[in-house]
């Protein structure tokens, strides 16, 4: 099934993008504690990176999926770098880790994370309904046809009212 086409545009500020990000880190300090954290990237370096900084969690892995071929059109998703072997063999096949992404939209990215690591706590910024399912903790709900312009994709510039007219 594929997602609707974004018909609504969210932009994340720096600083939005950081108080988020340690709003997550305090809902997340119930769930654990965490040995580690692994992050999607790319989207999932920063969120990941103000976590594991807020959690004192020193262990921190990535795993590498491709899925946008453009910045806006979904293609084949390809894990192009796997999770260590030792992050995957913790605990039952990742209790005691954290999965920390910026956003969860399809879910197509999540379920192939998920099935490499069944057993950690999945964490989000941001969650779509079509993904929601496969997270555990989020902060912030959008619309599935709102796209978010994430603050490393975008820079200042003018932005015309929603209404023009006036002077």
């Amino acid at each position: 099934m594929a997602a609707p086409q974004p018909e609504k545009i969210f932009p994340v500020s720096w600083d939005q993008f950081h108080r988020d990000s340690r709003a997550l880190a305090w809902r997340l300090h119930e769930a654990g504690p965490f040995e580690a954290i692994v992050c999607i990237t790319r989207g999932g370096l920063v969120p990941a990176a103000v976590v594991a900084r807020e959690l004192n969690v020193r262990l921190i892995e990535t795993v590498c999926v491709a899925s946008y071929q453009d910045y806006k059109n979904q293609g084949e998703l390809k894990v192009l770098k796997g999770v260590a072997a030792e992050v995957t063999s913790m605990r039952a096949q990742g209790k005691g880790v954290l999965i920390v992404d910026d956003l969860v939209d399809t879910g197509r990215t999540a379920r192939v994370v998920r099935d490499i690591l069944p057993s950690a706590h999945f964490a989000t910024v941001y969650a779509k309904p079509m993904g929601r399912p496969l997270v555990d903790t989020f902060v912030t709900e959008v619309s599935q046809d709102t796209w978010i312009y994430f603050p490393w994709d975008t820079g200042l510039a003018f932005v015309p009212p929603i209404r023009p007219g006036g002077d």
